[in-house]
């Protein structure tokens, strides 16, 4: 699978979220996506993150866009992560991994000498037609909001 680069098509997505439901990228053509990946609901550097996408929601919401998380937990997971921290987003469970493989976010990490697979924390901004904006890279997790609009100003 070649990088993602900015000004490509965002691959399509359709995964289930917290409540079971299949959402569809596609669904939201004529919105502007964040579409960021992290790696496990419930470790502090995926809570701050998501936090703070949730403390700065409706800012987003005003500005035109919709959040997405994405993550390789279970859907079940996904409804504890929520209700635990009252997300008002949907988080897709890719428990088979195809969307992480797809947006080329499932990498060889490295912990203590250790080598184990798994996701880069990155966010893609995806605008009104399918077509990815931006990519952070290195994200901001206590300021995630604040570096996708910087971006986009």
């Amino acid at each position: 699978m070649k990088e993602l680069k900015e000004g490509d098509k965002a691959p399509a997505i359709k995964a289930k979220n917290q409540k079971g439901e299949t959402v569809e990228l596609k669904d939201y053509l004529g919105k502007k996506v964040i579409l960021y990946f992290y790696p496990k609901d419930n470790t502090p550097g995926c809570t701050t993150e998501a936090c703070n996408f949730r403390d700065n929601y409706q800012s987003l919401l005003q500005d035109g866009y919709e959040v997405l998380g994405v993550s390789i937990d279970s859907e079940q997971s996904h409804q504890k992560f929520i209700s635990k921290y009252e997300l008002p987003f949907n988080l897709l469970a890719d428990e088979d991994k195809k969307i992480v493989e797809d947006y080329g976010v499932w990498v060889e990490k490295n912990m203590y000498g250790r080598k184990y697979m798994g996701t880069a924390r990155t966010t893609f901004v995806i605008n009104e037609k399918g077509i990815i904006e931006h990519i952070i890279r290195k994200v901001d997790n206590k300021n995630a909001s604040r570096q996708i609009r910087d971006l986009v100003k």
